[in-house]
């Protein structure tokens, strides 16, 4: 009969330890670094824009906000022009992407074959891939002339043509030409999201739901959507700010008119478009000035979207860890 005797592991020695200590001390240096200079980068590009854009704010205050006028001859400067713009095609966008972006995640998780699935999901995040001047080129070019001879046409001849936002001479340029340019933008990122969120819903609450006699889309709607649902806002908002952040495309395909228009098929502007088109070429300070307070107003919606993402986000975990 043989017996064995424990050993005890031998103590690291002090250089042992002293190297973990030192590289859990470099790392956390590192990790704090990062953290503060993205802080400070925050802060500072915020302040100057802000100081950059303190003569326009001291001229016009925030009547700015609400001017409709847009005039370098005359001195006579406001965003709500480009407001409205903004606004209505970033809100177009959200509404037509959300339900596309949420059906492609659905088919790509739970209907299409592994082998399907694979190249599909692919292709759609090829889509953000895609730089934002070549999508306007194309939105320009092949888009939105298909949009004037069939798509606005057809919404015309449907009862949603006795609205006044479908009134109007269809335009291959204007607010729902940059629209859709912006649905084709923000479908990735959503889908994207939203599609590693199903994937990660517990596979034993959906097996659960069906063996209690719930049919596919009831599991889905009741146990999957539930789950998911926090990083389902998070995706959508997500998308929202880049809609509002969005330049060139949205420049190259809304038409750059000084005007709001009464049909969403006329040519419009926006925050972005404006900044991107105007602020290199302006000739006076007070020209320049109030194209800083326009990106300021762009970073303040920009910062509200993100916080209003952040409270639904927490409100929706309250809830769940509720239940």
């Amino acid at each position: 009969m043989t017996s064995t005797t424990y050993q005890a592991p031998a103590p690291e020695s002090d250089l042992q330890r002293r190297g973990l200590r030192i590289g859990d001390l470099l790392f956390r240096g590192i990790a704090l670094a990062a953290a503060a200079a993205a802080t400070f980068l925050l802060g500072w590009i915020a302040w100057k824009v802000f100081d950059l854009a303190l003569p326009a704010i001291r001229d016009f205050g925030l009547s700015f906000i609400w001017t409709d006028a847009w005039n370098p001859v005359t001195k006579e400067f406001g965003a709500l022009i480009f407001i409205y713009g903004t606004a209505v095609t970033s809100l177009i966008a959200l509404l037509l992407a959300t339900p596309l972006s949420i059906a492609i995640a659905l088919f790509l998780t739970e209907i299409a074959p592994r082998r399907v699935a694979a190249p599909i999901a692919t292709m759609v995040e090829l889509l953000a891939a895609i730089p934002s001047v070549v999508l306007g080129l194309w939105g320009i070019i092949v888009f939105g002339p298909w949009v004037r001879d069939h798509l606005e046409p057809w919404i015309q001849a449907t009862p949603l043509g006795w609205l006044p936002q479908f009134s109007g001479e269809p335009s291959a340029s204007g607010i729902f030409t940059a629209a859709l340019v912006l649905t084709i933008m923000i479908i990735p990122i959503t889908s994207a999201i939203c599609r590693e969120l199903f994937i990660r819903v517990p596979k034993d609450l959906t097996n659960g739901a069906l063996a209690l006699g719930s049919t596919r889309w009831e599991a889905i709607r009741g146990v999957m959507f539930a789950y998911a649902a926090p990083g389902i806002v998070a995706a959508v908002l997500l998308g929202l700010g880049r809609a509002f952040g969005e330049a060139i495309a949205v420049n190259q395909t809304i038409g750059n008119h000084n005007a709001i228009p009464s049909s969403w098929f006329e040519p419009g502007d926006s925050l972005g478009s404006k900044i991107a088109s105007e602020y290199v070429g302006a000739t006076t300070i007070e020209q320049a000035s109030s194209i800083l307070y326009l990106a300021l107003i762009l970073m303040v919606i920009s910062l509200v979207t993100n916080l209003v993402a952040q409270l639904i986000v927490v409100r929706f975990e309250k809830a769940r860890r509720a239940v």
